[in-house]
């Protein structure tokens, strides 16, 4: 740890002098760039000055043991011994969460796409009660915000699918564990003879992506435009302003009929597509690396059950890190941040185990 702190001071330092060189001042886009990675070391660098300075006091002071006979010194220069030793447990303790691998991707926007599984219109019920539940955490964050893409409902209420964007800071770094499975165990309001069932959801969060973080050649699409519809399928505009997007080599499809314009509904279409074809991206690269999820809490693959909804017992159990909450209604109410809270910990302490503390 030692040596990849001094590495970084040794960086940090050097930033500092690329900074100052009257050549490097005139080029906007290096000055930027060397000095948000100065801005990103500071914190560490600072910290570990203060580590490094910490335990030279602590060494000298304990010097003085052996050096001084005055009962009174002996006891104030051991009552220090003890408070510098716990300051520097302290700040080894923050150097470790500070070396920990920042994901690039926290600080983005989320695209959430929920669909409904297995249990028909079970399923889809509580593909709108998980939208629900986000759109409740979202509006409990403040200054947060959710707008929909897309959506494709039952007749009863439900969803079989719904696309929406969350904008807030730092929402991909709360919301990325969503992603998996969902399952519900209750009994269907349709259900005469009281019996329990299980139907699952699935949630996709994909980060938001920069039109400059993927290259998407326009000849690869194919887009086309039709009526925005309400319930019923009633027009509600003459015109088409809805927007249909075809990724012509894998035939992956887009569609936005959220806005009331069509350019407005391109845009969000581009959004939705960038940051699934990012995801493919990423998952590929990562998939060469090998260990790179080894870090990671699960898979957040769409096939992986991620959490369970049993209302009879009122429990919400998410698999992954075997926690359990018994107050279903709250979570449903958007009452989520003990998960995010415990699965972001769990991750620190995997991603910490991965760099051999």
């Amino acid at each position: 740890m030692l040596e990849r702190l001094d590495a970084l001071e040794a960086r940090f330092d050097n930033l500092a002098e690329l900074l100052a060189d009257p050549e490097i001042v005139q080029d906007y886009t290096k000055v930027v760039k060397y000095a948000k990675e100065r801005s990103d070391l500071a914190e560490t660098v600072e910290t570990y000055r203060r580590y490094r300075a910490v335990g030279e006091e602590l060494a000298e002071t304990e010097k003085l043991l052996d050096e001084v006979e005055d009962a009174e010194l002996l006891e104030m220069a051991r009552a220090e011994i003890k408070q510098l030793s716990a300051t520097k447990v302290t700040l080894r303790e923050r150097l470790k969460q500070l070396l920990v691998p920042k994901d690039p991707r926290d600080e983005k926007n989320v695209i959430i796409e929920i669909r409904a599984g297995a249990g028909g219109d079970e399923a889809g019920l509580f593909a709108a009660e998980l939208f629900r539940m986000y759109a409740r955490y979202v509006e409990r964050q403040g200054g947060w915000r959710l707008q929909i893409i897309s959506e494709n409902r039952t007749g009863i209420g439900g969803f079989k699918e719904v696309i929406f964007r969350v904008e807030g800071k730092r929402a991909f770094s709360q919301l990325k564990y969503e992603s998996g499975v969902h399952r519900v165990q209750r009994v269907p309001t349709t259900e005469s003879s009281g019996r329990i069932h299980t139907s699952t959801v699935t949630v996709a969060v994909l980060p938001e992506v920069e039109a400059v973080e993927i290259n998407i050649n326009p000849n690869d699409l194919e887009i086309g435009t039709y009526g925005a519809s309400g319930p019923g399928g009633q027009h509600m505009q003459k015109n088409d302003t809805a927007v249909r997007i075809i990724y012509k080599p894998t035939r992956m499809v887009v569609t936005c009929e959220s806005e009331r314009s069509l350019t407005q509904n391109k845009l969000q279409a581009m959004t939705v597509l960038r940051a699934r074809l990012y995801e493919i991206e990423r998952r590929e690269q990562e998939e060469a690396i090998g260990s790179a999820r080894r870090a990671q809490v699960g898979t957040g693959e769409r096939s992986e059950k991620i959490r369970t909804y049993n209302y009879p017992q009122n429990r919400v159990t998410d698999h992954r890190i075997g926690k359990s909450i018994y107050d279903l209604p709250s979570i449903m109410e958007g009452e989520i941040r003990e998960f995010i809270e415990a699965l972001t910990a769990d991750e620190q302490w995997r991603k910490l185990a991965a760099l051999g503390e």
